[in-house]
């Protein structure tokens, strides 16, 4: 039996904090693609996989 965990999610501000940088750096580099498409959980409610944002961490 296998057991798969549920994605984590990280907001712009914990990004921004990550990475050393202001908010509209974050979504500056999702526009320009730097950073994946957020996933909109409810309105008002964006965040980023976890997994994915290490994965950039992880490259630079």
């Amino acid at each position: 039996m296998s057991t798969t965990l549920a994605p984590q999610y990280i907001t712009d501000v914990q990004i921004a904090a990550a990475f050393a940088v202001s908010r509209s750096t974050v979504w500056r580099w999702v526009k320009e693609g730097r950073l994946p498409q957020p996933v909109k959980l409810s309105p008002g409610c964006t965040r980023w996989r976890l997994d994915q944002i290490q994965q950039l961490q992880g490259a630079a």
